[in-house]
């Protein structure tokens, strides 16, 4: 016992022997803090006195913390008033003990120890460095998007132009836009047979160049068109083709080209509820052009409508003439769909409204009713006149 009691004393002894020379390698911020700390008091022990007077308490134990620790010492550093004083509280002794350690340590490996080696600074300088390449790069694509982008707008703007060239046919590329779903597409040799066009130059402007786009032939003046003469001769061609095609279909092989449309019910269903979605045909009013628009005929209810789509409601009727729906159900009566059974009635509460309403005033039901009356106005007529002999 004897031998550790002069062992603990020789060890205390070094250890107040080696803080006054800690001390003496005191860090500008150290010093900073005591003599701030020393100035500004007026009352009370200065931060020297305490420190001297509890670092045979705290040295040991602050010493032994790890850095964490003596961060979160660092942090709990105070300063207090007493008295309208400034005074440091004892836990600035031990922040100052810290410190000591801390810069001992530091010069001990060479390094300040105010300096930060905490891996923070590497992260948070290698995420500015990525996020610096990665907004470079950004950047460096983006006009290479842009670029896309301008790419796909030409392609849609030129794909419509351009679609005759690729599919080889100026009749392809019509017939596939957008709205022009109810055209089938003629066979060549009957638009280059004339007795097929017989009457047609009357009718279309700019006939022969109309002719010409149509059957893709090269026209010699096409380069010295302006663009106003151009969407001329294109408007022309479409009537042309349109006329055309009315006359196309009236034939074997154009009702068997709109049969295929019909099958698949392209030119719409008809809108009737009884009919149960029955296939309609394109119908028009008028076989001259730039008269009606195009309608849709119903083949079991025989009820004309008008197309479901407003590009397709656009097309004039003459392109599909007045007599394609009906000549194509005559040649083939197989085609021909049953007539509904049901009737519409209407009721007000469960009660049909009776004939001699107002409501059937403008409807069939009121000739009826007129033809019965008069009927009736005939029998009393013909019983007067009996009386009478």
């Amino acid at each position: 016992s004897m031998n550790h009691t002069t062992k603990g004393g020789a060890e205390e002894d070094e250890a107040s022997i080696d803080r006054p020379m800690k001390r003496k390698s005191e860090s500008p911020v150290d010093m900073m803090t005591r003599l701030t700390l020393a100035g500004g008091s007026t009352f009370g022990p200065s931060v020297e006195a305490q420190a001297e007077i509890s670092a045979s308490h705290t040295a040991d134990s602050l010493e032994a913390l790890p850095p964490n620790a003596r961060n979160d010492a660092q942090e709990d550093v105070g300063i207090g008033t007493f008295g309208g004083t400034k005074r440091a509280p004892t836990d600035a002794s031990e922040a100052s003990q810290a410190l000591q350690g801390l810069q001992s340590a530091g010069g001990a490996n060479g390094q300040s120890p105010f300096q930060n080696t905490s891996p923070s600074n590497n992260t948070t300088g290698n995420f500015i460095e990525r996020k610096a390449e990665l907004s470079q790069q950004a950047k460096d694509q983006q006009p290479v998007e842009e670029e896309y982008v301008e790419e796909d707008e030409e392609d849609e703007e030129s794909s419509e132009i351009s679609a005759s060239d690729e599919d080889g046919s100026w009749i392809t590329w019509f017939c596939s836009l957008r709205g022009n779903e109810f055209f089938c597409e003629v066979d060549e040799d009957y638009i280059q047979d004339d007795f097929n066009l017989t009457g047609l130059n009357g009718l279309v402007p700019h006939y022969d160049y109309a002719l010409d786009m149509v059957l893709d032939v090269e026209m010699p003046m096409e380069d010295s068109l302006t663009e106003e003469q151009q969407e001329i001769v294109e408007s022309a061609a479409e009537m042309l083709y349109g006329l055309i095609h009315a006359r196309y279909i009236v034939t074997n092989r154009g009702m068997h080209a709109m049969y295929e449309k019909y099958r698949t019910a392209s030119f719409g269903r008809c809108p009737h509820v009884f009919c149960q979605g029955q296939p309609v045909l394109p119908v028009g009013l008028s076989d001259l052009p730039r008269n009606y628009t195009v309608n849709v005929f119903c083949p079991r209810c025989h009820g004309l409508f008008f197309p479901k789509s407003t590009r397709q409601a656009n097309i004039d009727g003459a392109y599909f003439g007045t007599t394609f729906p009906h000549l194509y159900l005559m040649t083939h009566p197989d085609m021909v769909p049953v007539k509904p059974n049901q009737n519409y009635v209407p009721r007000v509460y469960g009660f049909k409204i009776h004939n001699s309403s107002l409501y059937y005033k403008y409807h069939h039901e009121g000739p009826q009713q007129s033809q019965i009356e008069g009927s009736h106005r005939s029998a009393r007529k013909s019983k007067n006149r009996h009386n009478r002999k």
